[in-house]
């Protein structure tokens, strides 16, 4: 083999292995499954577990809203899937509704979720039939709303209101 050759396969792997190291220092994994999904990312191959998001889907359609987003978190552990994250902002809505007042405390992480949701995908709109709101900004609406105290919040009418 030539010389030179030699030199540039040199050249090209300490290039490499910088490359490499910088990557990791970048992306700081905790584990082997966590390069690899940062990994795809940088490649954009990334996609979300299937398996994961069709569990989350049903423990969300069962009323198991932490399940479902344990289960919708690890579906997309990178946070850049629209549908994965607006069903996790749509779950904290769910759980944290009700008829006389509106929980703060699961309103707050659901419209942090929503605003996540809407650089993702301006345009998404969801198929799911089973819900009401199929837009992130009409959730991102119905949550504001929630989080406000107006004196509609004290209307009797307000018990006959149903969940989105």
């Amino acid at each position: 083999m030539n010389k030179q050759y030699i030199q540039i396969l040199s050249i090209v792997l300490i290039a490499a292995g910088f490359a490499m190291t910088a990557f990791l220092y970048w992306t700081e994994p905790r584990s082997f499954a966590e390069v690899t999904t940062k990994g795809q990312v940088a490649l954009g191959t990334y996609e979300i577990n299937k398996d994961e998001f069709s569990r989350g889907l049903g423990l969300f359609r069962a009323d198991d809203f932490i399940g479902s987003r344990i289960a919708f978190n690890r579906a997309d552990p990178e946070k850049r899937d629209a549908n994965t994250q607006f069903y996790i902002a749509y779950s904290y809505y769910r759980q944290g509704w009700g008829r006389v007042s509106s929980d703060d405390s699961l309103f707050k992480p659901g419209l942090d979720a929503v605003n996540h949701t809407i650089p993702l995908d301006p345009n998404f709109r969801t198929m799911d039939e089973n819900l009401v709101m199929k837009t992130p900004s009409e959730l991102k609406n119905e949550l504001e709303e929630g989080l406000k105290i107006t004196p509609s919040d004290f209307n009797p009418m307000k018990l006959m209101r149903e969940r989105k």
